[in-house]
């Protein structure tokens, strides 16, 4: 006996991704698949309805999965999410024959150390260390346990391929292809003068490295923390260290030429 193929479909909840996603469940379950009710772990697919804060709520709640990921865009920008609603059927199609290729999508790791504890991060996009209230901060950037640089400004992006197209991208850094395994580190608004030098322009680095911000000391309890945005804050933080994480998510691709087609289509 076959076993049943099941798809999760997770969806926003504004009209049109819900209208959406009542259509391409009646869709698959024409074509004999079961759609849970509930995020089900033995899915093949997790199928997003939404623009790309929806896929990166989907990732973290779920804890980053290694079943594959396909976003349909019902959003703005939609850099994840690259099918149309316009082409359910066309999506289906392909799925049903197999006409696409599995991608791995890199993370980055964050551990931070207080004086007391060790707490753990992991994001798609980027991990950004801030100071509280938009103040300047200053911190110390190591990489693999050599000092570059005494960072002052307004924070410090660190993010992977995937994400070089996101705040990276609004805060001047460098385009990654994103089958490249590396972090990039981005300046927040630094400041020069004779006072303070820091770095303009990014850092690519191979995933890797281990890349060390330490906050200068006045700073252990006032520095805040963006995971793929969302907002943390930790008491005495000694030190945090950045790589690649060892977790991944996938994703399908139908069209080896969709990189470059959202480049165009998105950004210029």
């Amino acid at each position: 006996m076959n076993k049943p193929r099941k798809i999760n479909i997770i969806s926003n909840k504004n009209f049109e991704s819900r209208k959406t996603s009542a259509i391409l469940k009646e869709k698959f379950l024409k074509q004999g698949f079961i759609i849970p009710d509930k995020y089900d772990s033995n899915a093949e697919l997790n199928i997003c309805v939404g623009g790309d804060g929806s896929f990166l709520r989907a990732v973290h709640r779920n804890k980053f999965p290694t079943i594959p990921f396909i976003g349909i865009n019902t959003g703005h920008l939609g850099f994840f999410q690259e099918i149309s609603p316009k082409y359910l059927d066309d999506f289906i199609l392909k799925y049903v024959n197999k006409k696409y290729t599995i991608e791995e999508v890199y993370l980055v790791s964050a551990e931070i150390f207080t004086k007391t504890k060790k707490y753990y991060l992991t994001a798609v996009n980027e991990i950004v260390i801030k100071g509280m209230q938009s103040k300047i901060i200053h911190l110390d950037l190591f990489i693999e346990e050599n000092h570059l640089e005494k960072f002052s400004g307004d924070g410090i992006i660190i993010s992977t391929p995937v994400g070089s197209t996101a705040y990276n991208l609004s805060a001047g850094g460098s385009i990654v292809y994103p089958t490249l395994k590396t972090l990039q580190i981005t300046p927040l608004s630094p400041l020069n003068s004779k006072v303070y030098r820091s770095l303009i322009s990014s850092v690519v680095v191979p995933g890797d490295l281990i890349i060390k911000i330490k906050p200068e000391f006045y700073y252990t309890n006032s520095t805040l923390i963006l995971n793929d945005g969302m907002e943390f804050k930790y008491d005495n933080i000694n030190y945090i260290n950045f790589k690649s994480s060892d977790k991944k998510i996938y994703k399908l691709n139908f069209d080896k030429d969709i990189y470059w087609n959202n480049l165009k289509s998105k950004f210029l």
